[in-house]
């Protein structure tokens, strides 16, 4: 693992005003990831894990504080400047997968490239080698309803990496998966980590994925209250 800083985020603070009341969602988080580092963001409900997220990847703006992701500062960039970065450099990953049903496997993972303007056939030949990396190029014409349901994470993942983007984010990504599908798909993850050196970082209420990171960051009341890195056995 390089020391390459990927995403620094400092004083985070974001409030959401809620009627007459403020809700104070992260209260001044500081925090660096680095190139090929897998973090788990971990905590109870409501402790500002996925507002975390949002606001490192530029989905949610903070309200106070500065995010850089490779170097390029979040607040300085326009809407729609945020929107191209997002498309070409960050990857995401959801519960609820986000597969369009209507398009087969590699329709689904090459969608974010030809939205990114790439020609279809490089498009095409780009998707398919990132499914051959997740092992479904044998399903490629396969639509989501074919599929299991970790099939479709896969899938989801696949099109996550197909912009080879600096860093991956993914929200409870195992969480409409049983446990044993929900480790197969942890172990590609922690694969895709090894051998590619991708940046991963991951929100999970489940400790058994949590602690596959090499970094868990345990948040509460928006703050972090602890930082730790697990013993990895076996």
């Amino acid at each position: 693992m390089t020391n390459k800083v990927v995403v620094q985020a400092r004083s985070l603070r974001k409030v959401y005003d809620i009627g007459k009341v403020q809700v104070h969602a992260l209260k001044g988080i500081d925090l660096d990831i680095t190139k090929g580092e897998m973090v788990s963001v971990m905590g109870p409900s409501g402790c500002g894990k996925t507002t975390l997220l949002n606001c490192l990847s530029g989905i949610d703006d903070p309200t106070e504080g500065h995010i850089m992701i490779e170097g390029q500062a979040l607040e300085g960039m326009s809407d729609d400047k945020k929107t191209e970065y997002r498309a070409k450099r960050i990857g995401f990953i959801f519960q609820a997968y986000n597969l369009l049903p209507v398009l087969t496997a590699v329709e689904n993972v090459e969608l974010p490239l030809l939205l990114a303007g790439v020609k279809l056939k490089e498009a095409r030949v780009r998707a398919l080698k990132t499914l051959d990396l997740v092992g479904l190029k044998k399903w490629e014409s396969h639509r989501p309803s074919e599929l299991s349901g970790g099939e479709q994470q896969r899938v989801a993942i696949a099109r996550s990496l197909v912009n080879n983007p600096a860093i991956v984010f993914g929200d409870e990504l195992t969480g409409n998966l049983d446990e044993e599908t929900s480790m197969q798909v942890m172990d590609l993850i922690c694969d895709l980590n090894e051998k590619n050196k991708q940046t991963f970082v991951i929100v999970t209420h489940d400790p058994a994925v949590g602690e596959q990171a090499h970094r868990v960051l345990r948040l509460r009341d928006g703050l972090i209250e602890k930082e730790y890195r697990p013993i990895h056995t076996g």
